[in-house]
């Protein structure tokens, strides 16, 4: 197939709320890029920040397209602005707190003209800072809409067969802070979700550009440095958990084609609920309860087994003691003794007593973050029916290729990463959930990322 053509120009994007030390890194690095064989701009999007980040622009870097935003849009609105603004026929998005070799961009603009004209983005490398570990090179997409860099995190030398693609291998998605997109693919194929505000919009940006006709290839010279979480560590722990559990279901929601996103629902529903539910019990004081089976004997008072047919034997009721026993009792027993039986009898009757009353249960109190994190993106998902549905609808209007094809290339992984999740999904009855014909790839997390100390 003949090339699809380099860009007649390309727009370098970046996004950036209270970044600026970060760009002082970055942009000496871009201005230090080698020609890349076409004109090309940089364009950054003071995105709401605090830190003088516009006015810095103006006096050190007045070569860079500074557009400004009064509030911080998010990395997808943001770049939607970015995108509206430049001027480029390709454009290549980068990270803010990373630092691109100096032939970077020439790299992806020579893998993009090479490419067949199907081919609407290309995707670099990222490494860590200091050039040892990986980053991303091949992404993978779960069953449910989340999605894992493959490899993240080990060393260089210790990527497994697989973690690291070939020049030009397919992609199922570029990794959103390093890649180069046709301009007219990206907007027609809608852009970054603005509703995604950050994280895991390129995963769902290349499903739509997949099956809409398009493709995503990898291209191994564009390689940039990356300080990991520098800028979403900003947004703190546990919001950026709602992020990710509402925009894994809004990806799978928007992209799975019609006959397959019914059949798979099930098994999404369940394992978004069953993590909150696993939350709920194992990370709140009281949580235990929401596991209790009220008519198991702690409310209904059903714990104590009766024969099939035979009513409940009755309490012998004594019939009460007059004056006279009492003190025939105390002249037998003497003083000390009689006061004995009657602590003795007391205490039985207490046992009774307390054997008959239900357990007593405490309620559960919501104090754990990430619970609440996940309990939002419920009610997020719950107060956006409507527009995500109209959202699905224009995603499948446009669509040229099944998802038969897309998960042929790139089977849909299972792999257990939140409390509960192992037991979940080694159950049939979960299993049993699944479609029959829908490729999966189960591992464990450890042969997805590097795990521990050793990957930090």
């Amino acid at each position: 197939m003949s090339g699809g053509g380099a860009a007649g120009k390309v727009s370098v994007a970046v996004v950036s709320w209270n970044g600026r030390r970060h760009l002082e890194t970055l942009l000496p690095a871009l201005r230090a890029q080698r020609d890349p064989g076409v004109p090309w701009e940089v364009l950054v999007l003071d995105n709401g920040s605090s830190d003088g980040t516009a006015a810095w622009l103006a006096d050190e870097h007045p070569w860079v397209r500074c557009v400004e935003s009064a509030v911080n849009l998010g990395f997808c609105a943001g770049n939607r602005r970015l995108v509206e603004a430049a001027e480029g026929e390709a454009v290549a998005f980068l990270n803010n707190d990373t630092r691109p070799r100096e032939d970077w961009l020439a790299a992806l603009v020579d893998a993009l003209a090479a490419a067949p004209g199907d081919v609407a983005a290309v995707s670099g490398k990222i490494v860590d800072w200091g050039g040892e570990r990986l980053d991303f090179a091949r992404g993978v997409m779960t069953f449910d809409g989340h999605a894992f860099q493959l490899g993240f995190r080990r060393r260089l030398e210790d990527l497994r067969p697989g973690e690291l693609p070939e020049d030009g291998d397919e992609l199922p998605f570029a990794c959103g802070g390093n890649l180069l997109v046709r301009k007219a693919s990206f907007v027609a194929a809608g852009g970054f979700d603005d509703d995604y505000f950050a994280y895991l919009e390129d995963v769902d940006l290349g499903w739509r550009l997949w099956a809409g006709g398009e493709r995503v290839v990898y291209a191994a010279e564009a390689v940039v440095h990356h300080r990991s979480s520098a800028t979403s560590d900003l947004l703190g722990l546990y919001n950026r958990g709602f992020l990710f559990e509402r925009n894994a279901f809004l990806t799978a929601y928007k992209n799975y084609e019609a006959g397959l996103w019914e059949r798979m629902m099930p098994a999404v529903l369940l394992a978004f609920n069953h993590r909150a539910q696993t939350l709920l019990e194992t990370h709140n004081p009281g949580g235990t309860s929401l596991g209790l089976d009220p008519y198991a004997g702690h409310i209904a008072d059903t714990a104590r087994p009766v024969s099939a047919g035979a009513a409940a034997p009755a309490e012998p009721v004594e019939p009460p003691a007059r004056l006279s026993d009492f003190f025939d009792r105390w002249r037998r027993y003497g003083t000390v003794e009689l006061a004995r039986r009657i602590n003795d009898r007391v205490q039985r009757d207490l046992k009774k007593l307390l054997a008959r009353q239900p357990a007593t249960v405490a309620h559960p109190t919501l104090t754990d973050e990430r619970t609440v994190s996940q309990l939002r993106a419920m009610s997020y998902l719950l107060g956006h029916l409507d527009s995500a549905a109209e959202k699905r609808r224009a995603v499948q209007a446009r669509r040229q290729r099944p998802d038969a094809e897309y998960f042929e290339r790139f089977p849909p992984y299972l792999v257990a990463t939140y409390p509960g999740d192992e037991e979940l999904f080694a159950s049939p009855g979960f299993k049993s959930w699944l479609p029959g014909d829908l490729p999966l790839v189960e591992v464990e997390l450890a042969d997805v990322m590097q795990m521990g100390d050793a990957g930090r």
